[in-house]
């Protein structure tokens, strides 16, 4: 049984291409961070999806610029947008995010209802 007080599980998506050169090399950076963030957050969890094979959990988002980053605390999503591929950059910005329980959580529907379906389709549920 949880806690009524538990920290929400930190959600991080990578939004990438199969095609994507740039996607390909970024995912090794990508899990080196998921190692170093579980060690200190082991309730994060991290899911690649490519954008192509996996519309249907993002529609109607759109993706143009790679990687893009979906990151939610429990159901709220706190960022969406690209993010440069260097690991330094990912791993501070969820640092930041993980650690900031006050940041309020993006106001766009389409954002709450593709984190639902990515929990409900590739993870346990928050």
């Amino acid at each position: 049984m949880a806690r009524a007080n538990a920290a929400p599980r930190l959600l991080v998506v990578c939004l990438c291409a199969d095609w994507c050169d740039v996607c390909r090399n970024y995912r090794s950076s990508f899990e080196q961070v998921q190692e170093a963030i579980q060690a200190d957050h082991p309730q994060a969890q991290f899911v690649w999806l490519d954008v192509e094979d996996d519309a249907d959990l993002l529609y109607p988002l759109d993706v143009d610029d790679f990687p893009t980053l979906l990151i939610a605390m429990g159901d709220a999503p706190r960022f969406f947008g690209p993010l440069t591929p260097q690991p330094q950059t990912l791993e501070r910005l969820l640092r930041s995010t993980a650690g900031d329980a006050t940041a309020a959580a993006l106001a766009d529907p389409a954002l709450h209802a593709a984190v639902a379906r990515i929990y409900a389709n590739q993870l346990a549920p928050p």
